[in-house]
């Protein structure tokens, strides 16, 4: 669609034996729907943080991510059938121990500047995410990292200390987007350049992005958009307001609790994606009382898991096991018994710890997921059953994950969907990483992901992940009760492809790029 012209259509559908008629109603349905550049998308986004910065070191809320992926380019991307394809490098091979890279880039790619990008751009931008002082998110990820060096201006060589059969993929996470390099080895960010199919105009962070189709993008059937416009609105009920009020042509996160009354209005379209995205509780470890282990087990018995999908996302969701892959996502094992609701056994583990009457804060906000607040109330009444006192501490929206998440000992957290399982369990619970929001410690489990991470048997390496899948449920000091359904809406002229990416909302975070208005 979109690369046969009318008369070819025509002919064609008169030689497989249709009326003009037919084929006239089917040129017409096919035109409407082909990719056609032009108008304003407007987006609203649930938050824009004031402390949300152009330093992809900084990128920890979706609206950054959803910058990224429209300003900015990955060497890799995740593609709409969530396997790994190429973006700015065009294709890699790795020796047998996958412990060394070779990507080859794409030539011809512009930055918004005017400079064109290079390896010692792809060098420099990796690069800025590693090093002793280093406080990126992702530098966790480049841990096993002993060198990355252009080749030539158009090859990256990447060596390992470890094998990592898994870097295409882990080269698609969200702050390693390429930018230019300032000539001694570092990364400039100051005048927002990007390689993206949009240029950044306005940025007021927390609150708006506006940005404008980049004249000269590499992806010629891509940002369909003359221009683009992000508005942070962290109430879902004021987003969907402005939706059905024709004030913006898309919305992240609808309330599950209504979404059946967007359903119907016949001028929305709304889109359900099942994931691997899930809201967690983490525990600090090494912090009394959840150093107990015997506390951590009475409080994963102590929550109500299918009473919290039905309440908390009303069913759009399936429920979860106390570690984060779910049954979307490669190397999910189904054999590990699901934990159900169980206050007798919380009890049992409470005595067992000496710590019958267990008196526990607990910080939410509704930013982590809509009804995130009574989530954590629900907590509250299932706990009690199990003689567990629950304080809920509401959380300002604004400043969660600044102030809050990873700096408080129990709080709600939300993480999204990552390919694959090394990459979850390196960012998250590999000892001393930075996102490890859990301090969770344990030396099997980061003995098994080292040795998953190098492992090209396929079979031996789902043991492994396993194994640590059951390491995370038994011993692990994070409650995760459920993985979400990614629920958008958009107004029913915006459209899109058979497939929509499940990492992120919006289509993998690219709608900016991949969707159109229908002509």
């Amino acid at each position: 669609m979109g690369k046969l012209d009318r008369r070819a259509f025509m002919q064609s559908a008169l030689a497989a034996g249709l009326s003009l008629t037919a084929a006239n109603v089917l040129w017409s349905k096919a035109a409407r729907s082909a990719p056609a550049k032009g108008g304003l998308f407007r987006a609203g986004l649930d938050d824009g943080n004031t402390t949300d910065s152009m330093d992809p070191a900084t990128t920890n809320s979706r609206f950054m991510i959803t910058m990224a992926h429209t300003q900015r380019n990955f060497l890799t991307e995740i593609a709409p059938d969530n396997g790994v394809k190429g973006e700015l490098a065009e294709s890699w091979e790795t020796s047998g121990d996958a412990k060394t890279w070779m990507l080859k880039l794409r030539k011809g790619v512009e930055f918004h500047n005017g400079k064109t990008f290079d390896a010692n751009d792809a060098v420099a931008s990796l690069n800025h995410h590693r090093g002793e002082k280093s406080t990126s998110g992702a530098k966790s990820l480049l841990t096993s990292v002993e060198s990355i060096k252009a080749d030539d201006k158009n090859t990256v060589i990447v060596k390992l200390s470890s094998g990592n059969a898994d870097l295409p993929y882990l080269l698609t996470d969200y702050h390693l987007v390429m930018l230019p390099a300032d000539g001694e080895g570092k990364v400039s960010f100051a005048n927002d350049a990007g390689t993206g199919g949009y240029v950044v105009k306005s940025f007021d962070p927390g609150v708006k992005a506006t940005l404008e189709r980049f004249k000269n993008y590499w992806k010629a059937d891509s940002a369909y958009f003359d221009a683009v416009e992000y508005t942070a609105i962290p109430d879902v009920n004021a987003r969907q307001t402005a939706l059905l009020n024709n004030s913006l042509d898309a919305m992240i996160e609808c309330d599950f609790k209504t979404v059946h009354m967007l359903e119907r209005d016949g001028n929305l379209k709304v889109d359900e994606v099942p994931t691997g995205t899930h809201v967690s509780m983490p525990m600090f470890q090494d912090t009394a009382p959840f150093d107990n282990p015997d506390v951590r087990l009475a409080l994963k018995y102590a929550v109500d898991r299918e009473a919290t999908v039905k309440m908390v996302v009303n069913g759009h969701g399936s429920i979860g096991n106390d570690h984060p892959i779910s049954p979307i996502m490669p190397y999910y094992d189904g054999s590990i018994e699901q934990r159900a609701y169980d206050p007798e056994k919380a009890k049992f583990h409470l005595k067992k710890a000496g710590l019958e009457n267990l008196k526990i804060d607990l910080s939410a906000a509704d930013v982590v997921i809509t009804s995130g607040v009574d989530m954590a109330l629900l907590f509250q009444e299932t706990a009690r059953a199990a003689g567990i006192e629950v304080n809920v501490i509401r959380e300002a929206n604004d400043s969660y994950w600044s102030n809050i998440w990873l700096k408080k000992p129990f709080c709600l957290a939300g993480w999204g969907q990552r390919p694959t399982p090394d990459i979850i369990f390196t960012l998250g619970y590999a000892a001393g990483a930075d996102w490890n929001d859990s301090h969770f410690k344990d030396d099997r489990f980061n003995q098994l992901m080292l040795e998953a991470r190098a492992e090209l048997d396929q079979k031996k390496r789902a043991e492994k992940y396993g194994e640590m899948q059951r390491i995370l449920h038994d011993k692990g000091s994070v409650i995760i009760p459920f993985f979400r359904n990614w629920i958008y809406a958009r107004r029913a002229n915006v459209e899109h492809g058979d497939k929509l990416t499940s990492s992120w909302p919006l289509d993998g975070a690219r709608g900016a790029e991949r969707w159109w208005f229908a002509s």
